[in-house]
């Protein structure tokens, strides 16, 4: 459901994804999976429809032929990635949003690889996060939770204090399985497939308020 105008939502912490919530990236991700597919000869519509928001080895290993190096063709996606730039903008307005929070409040957990996700922060002039927990410095990816679960941990919160803020269905169901509650960014899933989870389109549609009598952080849709 999108949030309505005058909506308020509490949290002691924010964990944010990147790909598709804070940065919008698909053309320069697809133009470099799509060279992938034609690498390694295998259909590029299938794979596209199963891209997004899952960790590159994750991927590889699903959808690579057999006998394929799997490290070998991560750091040739990697390399790709980091050197396709085409379309690569900050979500609308995500700078505003990230630089009026307490930066000890929020945190990136990402399917990205770290070199991506700082490469992208640079890239897009974004407030470079304190806590980064990126796709490669974990062993399950989404949709399993533990990116969230570490990120919950580490901002010293309680899972139900914990607001992710998500676009991909797998990040989604990687926030609610680590407890928290997730807020969709309708950018690559579209509204008609957010329609049971809450969601605003864009983060110019949210405002920082302070905090409330419990240190809450208050946020509150709409101007």
């Amino acid at each position: 459901m999108r949030l309505p105008e005058g909506s308020r939502l509490t949290a002691r912490g924010l964990l944010f994804d990147v790909d598709g919530t804070l940065i919008d990236s698909h053309i320069g991700v697809e133009k470099a999976w799509e060279r992938w597919a034609a690498r390694v000869g295998i259909d590029w519509p299938h794979l596209l429809a199963n891209l997004h928001g899952r960790r590159m080895v994750d991927t590889i290993q699903r959808f690579a032929p057999p006998g394929v190096d799997v490290a070998q063709e991560c750091a040739w996606v990697e390399q790709a990635e980091l050197t396709t730039d085409d379309g690569i903008v900050p979500i609308a307005g995500a700078r505003a949003f990230l630089e009026s929070l307490p930066p000890e409040c929020w945190m990136v957990v990402t399917s990205a690889t770290r070199a991506l996700a700082l490469h992208r922060f640079a890239l897009t002039g974004l407030p470079r996060p304190r806590r980064l927990l990126p796709g490669d410095e974990i062993q399950r990816g989404k949709p399993d939770p533990q990116g969230y679960a570490l990120g919950i941990e580490a901002l010293g919160c309680a899972a139900s204090d914990t607001l992710v803020f998500e676009d991909a269905r797998v990040g989604i169901l990687a926030g609610r399985a680590a407890g928290a509650r997730v807020l969709a960014i309708a950018g690559a899933e579209r509204a008609e497939h957010l329609d049971d989870v809450d969601w605003i389109p864009d983060f110019s549609a949210l405002s920082y308020e302070g905090r409330d009598a419990r240190g809450q952080l208050v946020l509150r849709v709409g101007h």
